[in-house]
């Protein structure tokens, strides 16, 4: 059959993509009449959301038509009217709050309803109205309410805004009021988280932020846990440890935001706290030298070895070259199989063609066979010489062969190239690791040491401070306490040798700490230990604390309870437990619980 033309190809290409388009223009055409007769159907019938909808669907099957966003338009200003009127009707009864989201509605449906957009802020000015009235009859959360719904709807709403600015200031006059009448009552735990809250309402209305630190200054001096201490009774004549053990350093070492107070006068009656009486016993400096040695290392001389690297390069060539004789030895086997099947490829190709042959001239014979029988033969009659299974394929068996050994020499062709291929690389290989051989010289300079013995003093100097302490608790008899004396040592050492410039030793002399400098960290290591021991007694105090104020978290909100959770969090606010101190805020309503701290 003949070649259609190029021509006639893309023409006929050319008509078949004209008539794709128009059966999907069509389609497209159908599907947006269709949706526009039933927009048309549903807004006869007011049901505006599904002509929204069908509206939508027609834009959709044909953006940007005129006539579909005019209907759609129309649809909305009507839709709009209606919810108006609803509106209107909400309004007409008092329902403020129900009309509000009604004329919300009709603008979004239709930007230019005027009546709506009026009688919307017509609304909003009457709640912010009934808004104010509550706020002068002291119904706070009823007028916050009304203003947080005008601002949920217009948050740029000016009198609405000033309208919560008032109520935050009346909620925090409340509330300081609220403050001072526990304050007077004293209930101070309570006081200080009403005073927070009115700070939390509205910062700068009330001095409750003022108010809030002076009551936590009582809270905390009244739940303090008191170290009554004096100067260190000093047995051992050292005054320079002795300051070390004052009062004022063991409260510097104390956590600070924790109530915890170092006093040196008596402590009140009844009052959580400890004594601590202290005495250095006795201060002992010890002074050693030890005779050590030590040897250096140095070059006496060099000499000329073997170079190990050029043995490792010969051992590297020697396998590279095993290696080469190894793929060549391949490649010789590969190439020997390669000629073979090309001598069979070549002798079943003679065999094809000698087949072919014979097959042609028998098919040619009988063919002429049978134009002449035809000729003598009957009308309508098939003469027997005229038979197709004359010229039928004779040399199948032949033609097989000829594949076979065909596919097999291309075979053998792939890893005869491979092979090839490998060898070259390994004979570069080889020649890389000959050039690295021949390059590398035989002999290299290594260096000879020898060890060079000197002696080193080892100066040590340690002072050790014997320190007794009496640690009994305020409410108990201090006579009865048992001392406990224990010893803090500080120690420094350094050696010290001459020069050997010879050996490339240098000279290091003694650079030992001063003795005084010993005597202070000593007191400063008993220092820190007494304030270690002083922090457990107060966590065994503020613990008991804290068990009894999470006994009365089931009533977070009762006042005794309150009153014990402030004075447990106050003595834990470094880490303040958070199962006393969220349920606490939430009960009070405070959405900043560190507050409580000053935070």
């Amino acid at each position: 059959m003949p070649a259609r033309p190029p021509s006639s190809l893309a023409r006929r290409l050319g008509l078949v993509a004209l008539a794709v388009s128009a059966l999907l223009m069509a389609a497209g055409c159908t599907a947006f009449s269709r949706a526009m007769k039933e927009g048309d159907q549903l807004t006869t019938e007011r049901k505006w959301a599904q002509a929204e909808s069908a509206y939508q669907r027609a834009l959709a099957a044909s953006p940007g038509d005129p006539e579909a966003k005019a209907k759609l338009r129309n649809m909305h200003k009507q839709w709009s009217a209606e919810v108006f009127q609803a509106a209107q009707a909400k309004h007409t009864e008092g329902d403020l709050a129900g009309a509000t989201p009604l004329l919300v509605r009709a603008l979004e449906l239709d930007n230019e309803n005027d009546a709506a957009r009026e009688l919307f802020t017509q609304t909003l000015n009457t709640r912010v109205e009934v808004a104010l009235k509550a706020l002068k009859e002291e119904r706070l959360q009823e007028a916050r309410a009304e203003l947080d719904a005008v601002l949920a709807v217009d948050a740029s709403h000016t009198a609405a805004r000033k309208g919560v600015e008032a109520v935050q200031t009346a909620w925090a006059r409340r509330w300081f009021t609220t403050a001072q009448r526990l304050e007077e009552e004293g209930k101070l735990g309570n006081a200080l988280l009403a005073y927070v809250r009115a700070d939390q309402e509205r910062v700068g209305a009330t001095p409750s932020r003022e108010r809030a630190e002076a009551v936590r200054r009582k809270l905390r001096d009244e739940v303090a846990f008191l170290v009554v201490t004096g100067p260190a009774d000093d047995k051992a004549e050292a005054p320079d440890v002795v300051q070390r053990l004052s009062p004022g350093r063991l409260s510097a070492l104390l956590p600070q935001e924790v109530p915890i107070r170092v006093i040196t006068a008596d402590a009140p009656k009844d009052h959580e706290g400890v004594r601590l009486g202290l005495s250095v016993e006795r201060v002992m400096p010890v002074r050693t030298v030890e005779q050590t040695q030590k040897s250096q290392r140095y070059v006496v001389t060099n000499k000329a070895v073997p170079n190990p690297k050029r043995t490792e390069l010969e051992t590297a060539l020697l396998e590279q070259e095993r290696t080469l004789e190894e793929v060549e030895r391949k490649l010789s086997g590969v190439l020997r199989d390669y000629l073979r099947k090309q001598d069979e490829l070549v002798q079943a190709r003679e065999v094809a063609a000698r087949c072919r042959e014979r097959e042609r001239k028998a098919c040619a014979t009988g063919l002429n066979e049978c134009v002449r029988a035809f000729s003598q033969a009957k009308p309508g009659q098939v003469p027997e010489e005229c038979n197709p299974a004359r010229c039928n394929p004779l040399c199948e068996a032949e033609e097989g062969a000829l594949t076979q050994r065909s596919s097999g020499v291309q075979e053998l062709e792939r890893r005869l190239m491979a092979s090839q291929e490998n060898a070259e690389l390994q004979r570069r290989e080889v020649q890389r690791g000959r050039d690295a051989f021949y390059r590398e010289p035989l002999t290299v300079e290594e260096p000879v040491y020898a060890d060079y013995p000197y002696d080193v003093e080892l100066h040590r100097l340690s002072i050790t401070a014997s320190v007794t302490e009496r640690l009994v608790d305020l409410a108990k008899d201090a006579a009865a306490a048992s001392p406990h004396t224990e010893d803090y040592s500080a120690m420094h050492e350094d050696a010290a040798n001459k020069a050997y410039d010879k050996v490339g030793v240098l000279a290091d002399p003694v650079q030992l700490r001063s003795e005084a400098e010993l005597r202070v960290e000593a007191g400063d290591k008993a220092m820190g230990s007494i304030a270690e021991r002083v922090k457990e007694r107060f966590d065994i105090y503020r613990q008991r604390k804290v068990e009894d104020a999470r006994r009365g978290m089931v009533r977070p909100s009762a006042e005794d309870v309150v009153e014990t959770a402030v004075r447990a969090l106050l003595l834990t606010a470094d880490e303040p437990p958070q199962d006393i101190l969220l349920p606490l805020a939430k009960a009070r309503g405070l959405t900043n619980p560190e507050s409580i701290f000053g935070r």
